[in-house]
């Protein structure tokens, strides 16, 4: 680069934005449209691209004041640092803070590849705060980089240059929804604000250049101008200028178009810009166009001076594009109703198994679903095409967004089948997205291989009302519940090393195994300086520890007869219930009797559903308490060094599972702690994101487990209280078959036929199992919700034992008590119960917990079992008397009770069905979750660990090796 060019570089580079004067004959801003003696009319370019960027200034003012956290992000990509590059960058810069857009210039080394450069890009596309991308030519690099490659990597939806192959295949069909090039698309905005009519006119181009020639020719024929290009291989060119009413040059030679060229009165736009030799200048040199300026202007009737006419519209085109492209982004984030596409759905008769009516219903891709639903691309983790992790950053996106309605599926006291408490879920949702048009999300919880190769099968809902692939959604799905397994194995591990060290080792070696000297330096790790803060020891140098110190330190002295905390696996398995650890000769005789839970009932599973960003979820798994010393004082996880190395298994397991429903409507799978044991709700995260991506027209129903007395409690008095949400309604899932059981009808077992009171019509054993739906009823009034009744049709139902059912629920005061026969219709099925859930949702928000904290924990079991089940008091054992005692004195009686009983009774007891009242509820044991931020009171015994029947689901799966395919879930 000369001397002389980055002399007038700068000069360029200093022009002032807002001059309205430019060389002789230049009309002021102030005075009216004239015509000098035998002269054009000067465009001023500089001046209509101040106009411009104040009419930007104006729509980026508006946007913040919808949102006032917005602003319109360019990014500006140099490689290298050329000069000339550098001005016009400055320049832009200059005029994107002028603007309001905040543009930042990503200046990269020459070194840089050409992969290298392509991933900064591709960071770029996925920036939601990016909304503008340029790539500033030519790359000044070292090494070969395709500068064709390198514009086509910037997504179409943030190319502002208007130099991506699609941009370009749009305009060249005369779609102009796209980004146009931002110099021919200044020169029509030149000829236009002149007042000249290009409809009807002819224009020639000179110069066919990707960048301006030839989509400046596309431009004006999409405007409807009669369009010649010429090149350098053109004859006549002279000849053919002269016939133009619109000249555009752009074709790279100082001064080549002389005035003989130009029509008379014709409209002159100059693309070009060179230097030219001018002893009379102090530099010696002056800025010039393609055309001979001073010859043009006496023929032609409009023209653009060099400098200050094409190249500032060009910056001011670019900012019109970045402003444009922001203005899609805040449309799209402000946006209330979904462009969501449902699947069609063709019931058969009679209905098929679940597994063939998956089957037979061909899902979308999940990367369509999530573009539908508002995720962007960057916050989407495709697990093939039919499964995706959503990103935890879609809440800081969605900060400012409303939340939607907030609805729990809950249900009655079921009999061992299951009453369709998941398939009248999916067919609501399916009802009010497929069919209600409605935003609405689906939070399920992620299902347990237990139940699948044992007796109930799987929990996708079942007949038209089901999340699909059912296979996926089953077995492992995205592996969270094997990295929870890992986590609390890798916990337990640790825990009983710990024990093994200690017994054999004494305080000063204890201290230099866990603190050692690596290279002649010894320092504490992070996790380390926490406890020894906890001890109350403030000192940092390992070596500066006395003995005393030490042995505090190192030695947890964790009382055996204490631990709580237990191996799991995600298989029932009745010979893990009670078993005996460190029987090998290697570990010295420090044995111990403990057992395996199923993996759902890991304290690490309700942690993952409880917590609500990464920064909780590892606060949390540090204060989990895994056992008490023999001072008793709790040790946590975090006292046993693990916190970090938890959070690294989990990092990926809190984000929830899209998935999608049969009719194509979202489903967010996430968390799946049992209800009986933990709290039984899908995650907190997995609701927000859901509320969050609705809005606030739209609906987030989810489900609680078992029945209202167990799941819709803790969804309450633990989900809600932590989370801070109010639900809007509870919809309560009863049936025929269900209520004759309370009323005294036989017994429902798994695998039998039913007896003949629950295929005929029987009113008054319906009649007297009714006080058991009216409990329920009561229990979600409990918690000021509108109570929706959903009554799920079976095929041996009557007209008349519906009726019966509705009635009395209108009666006792349940908000609607609707027919649904989702299972059979699908969406269509569950329209009317679709309604009446938007119509509770309508009414005033009056949720309320069931109980301060501050109560004692024999008083909050109490305010549960008397209000929730019915009974007259709770009685502690002796063993739960002295927990509860240890437990208030740790400091954790301020928690809330997460109760663990049976889900076959509103009492403690399964065999009594109906709704007992008055009963004593015996309180067995009781330990802590401090983790997941609860005390467990343990009703009776409960298996953490379910067994294998006789004849368990195993014997009907099996893999066709034909197909591929998985055969004999249900």
């Amino acid at each position: 680069m000369s001397a002389q060019y980055q002399k007038f570089l700068k000069v360029l580079e200093k022009w002032p934005t807002d001059k309205t004067k430019i060389g002789s004959g230049v009309q002021r801003r102030d005075e009216p449209a004239r015509k000098m003696s035998n002269e054009a009319k000067i465009i001023s370019g500089t001046a209509v691209a101040k106009n411009i960027r104040e009419e930007l200034r104006g729509e980026v003012t508006s946007m913040t004041r919808l949102l006032p956290k917005f602003t319109p992000g360019l990014r500006i990509v140099q490689v290298g640092g050329r000069e000339d590059s550098n001005v016009y960058i400055r320049m832009k810069v200059k005029a994107a803070t002028e603007i309001g857009i905040e543009a930042v210039h990503v200046q990269l080394p020459r070194t840089i590849t050409e992969v290298e450069l392509l991933d900064k890009i591709n960071d770029l596309n996925d920036d939601p705060r990016v909304h503008g991308i340029i790539v500033q030519m030519p790359l000044d690099c070292d090494s070969p980089i395709d500068s064709h490659r390198i514009t086509d990597a910037v997504a179409p939806e943030k190319d502002v240059d208007g130099l991506h192959t699609v941009n370009e295949g749009r305009l060249a069909i005369g779609d102009l929804g796209g980004f146009l090039p931002c110099t021919p698309w200044g020169c029509i905005e030149l000829i236009r604000r002149a007042g000249v009519e290009i409809s009807g006119a002819r224009a020639v181009v000179l110069g066919r250049s990707k960048i301006v020639g030839t989509p400046a020719a596309e431009l004006l024929k999409w405007a409807h101008a009669t369009v010649t290009v010429c090149h350098s291989k053109t004859r006549n060119i002279e000849e053919i200028t002269r016939s133009a009413d619109i000249l555009v040059v752009g074709i790279g030679v100082a001064e080549m178009v002389k005035g003989s060229w130009i029509k008379p009165g014709a409209v002159v736009i100059d693309c070009g810009i060179n230097v030219k030799p001018d002893p009379s200048k102090a530099s010696g040199s002056r800025l010039v166009g393609d055309v001979d300026y001073e010859e043009a202007k006496k023929v032609a009737g409009h023209i653009t001076p060099v400098p200050g006419g094409v190249g500032p519209m060009t910056v001011a085109m670019l900012m019109k594009n970045t402003v444009r492209s922001a203005a899609r982004a805040l449309d799209r984030q402000m946006r209330t109703q979904w462009t969501l596409e449902p699947l069609p759905l063709k019931p058969l008769r009679p209905v098929p198994s679940d597994i063939v009516i998956a089957r037979g219903q061909k899902p979308k891709d999940i990367a369509l679903l999530a573009k539908e639903i508002g995720l962007e691309s960057r916050e989407v983790s495709l697990y093939g095409n039919k499964k995706a992790k959503i990103s935890l950053s879609v809440l800081d996106r969605l900060a400012d967004k409303e939340a939607g309605s907030y609805v729990v599926v809950a249900g009655i006291t079921p009999t061992p089948l299951g009453e369709g408490k998941s398939t009248s879920l999916m067919g609501l949702v399916q009802a009010l997205g497929a069919h209600k048009k409605r935003n609405v999300i689906a939070a399920l919880r992620q299902p347990s291989q237990g139940p699948t190769f044992g007796i109930k099968g799987g929990a996708a809902g079942g007949g038209y009302a089901q999340v699909i692939p059912m296979e996926e959604f089953n077995l492992h799905l995205t592996g969270d519940i094997h990295a929870v397994s890992a986590a609390n194995n890798l916990l337990a591990a640790q825990l009983d090393t710990r024990i093994f060290h200690e017994c054999t080792q004494k305080d000063k070696a204890l201290y230099e195994r866990l603190v050692p000297r690596i290279k002649g330096q010894r320092k504490f790790s992070p996790i380390q300086l926490r406890r020894l803060k906890r001890l109350g020891i403030e000192k940092t140098d390992p070596d500066a520890l006395t003995e005393e110190e030490y042995g505090a330190f190192a030695r947890l002295d964790i009382d055996p007869e204490t631990i709580m905390w237990e191996r799991v696996v995600d298989i029932n398995d009745r010979y893990l219930r009670s078993i005996t650890v460190g029987q090998s000769p290697t570990e010295k005789g420090i044995s111990r009797e403990t057992r395996f839970s199923i993996a759902v009932a890991s304290e690490i599973m309700a942690v993952l559903a409880l917590s609500r960003c990464l920064k909780d979820m590892k606060h949390r798994l540090a204060d989990m308490v895994v056992a008490f010393d023999r001072s008793g004082k709790p040790v946590t996880a975090d006292d046993l060094g693990v916190t970090g190395a938890l959070a690294v298994l989990l990092k990926d397991a809190l984000e929830p599972n899209l998935m999608q429903s049969l009719e194509g409507t979202p489903v967010l799978v996430h968390a799946g702690p049992f209800a009986n044991i933990a709290h039984g709700c899908n995650s907190i995260i997995a609701d927000e994101i859901g509320l969050k991506l609705v809005g606030k027209d739209g609906f987030v129903c989810t489900e609680a487990g078992f029945g209202s007395d167990i799941g819709m409690e803790k969804f309450c008095n633990i989900k809600c209280r932590t989370s801070g949400r109010k639900p809007n309604a509870v919809v309560l899932v009863t049936t025929v078959r269900a209520i004759k059981m309370h009323g005294g009808g036989a017994p429902v077992t798994p695998g039998a036929p039913l007896n003949k009171q629950y295929t005929e019509e029987n009113l008054e054993l319906l009649e007297k199992g009714l006080p058991n739906l009216l409990q329920h009823i009561a229990n979600g009034q409990a918690f000021g919700m509108p109570v929706v009744v959903c009554i799920n049709v079976h095929v041996t139902d009557t007209q008349a034992e519906h009726e019966l059912l509705k009635s009395a629920s209108l009666k006792a005061g349940a908000f609607a008590a609707v027919v649904s026969t989702h299972w059979s219709d699908g969406g269509a099925g569950a329209v009317e119960l679709a309604d009446a859930v938007i119509k509770a949702c309508e009414k005033g928000n009056n949720f309320k917990l069931l109980y301060d904290l501050e109560l004692p924990l024999l008083d909050k079991m109490t305010k549960i079992a008397t209000t929730m089940y019915g009974a007259g008091k709770v009685v502690l054992s002796a063993n739960a008397q002295e927990k509860v005692k240890r437990l208030t004195e740790a400091g954790f009686g301020n928690l809330p009770i997460c109760m663990s009983k049976t889900s076959g009774s509103l009492s403690g007891d399964a065999k009594i069905k109906g709704a007992p009242k008055g009963f004593t509820l015996d309180v067995e044991d009781v330990y802590v979750s401090a983790g997941a931020g609860f005390v467990v009171a343990m009703c009776g015994e409960i298996t953490k660990m379910p067994g294998l029947s006789t004849r368990p689901a195993i014997y009907d799966i099996d893999l066709n090796t034909e197909t591929g395919q998985i055969e004999g879930l249900f």
